[in-house]
């Protein structure tokens, strides 16, 4: 089953993306706040960042838990 193999890897590195880009413009909004004109309301800002990175991170929580680990149970009964 491969394809299920691609597309889990796929998921986890789209999740992963995201999370890393959230996780950047978070803190760049940290660090740079004073110079960026177009987020009036930094805190509103960054909550959004966050409820955007959080989203992707249970994403990923619930694909490993549920998906990634069976099929490497799956893996190592087949090798028994």
């Amino acid at each position: 089953m491969r394809g299920r193999t691609d597309l889990i890897d796929a998921l986890t590195k789209y999740f992963e993306g995201h999370i890393a880009k959230h996780k950047v413009n978070i803190s760049n909004l940290l660090d740079n706040h004073v110079a960026i004109a177009e987020h009036p309301d930094i805190v509103e800002t960054l909550d959004k960042e966050l409820d955007l990175m959080s989203s992707y991170e249970d994403k990923l929580s619930v694909l490993k838990k549920y998906f990634v680990d069976k099929e490497t149970n799956k893996k190592e009964l087949l090798s028994d």
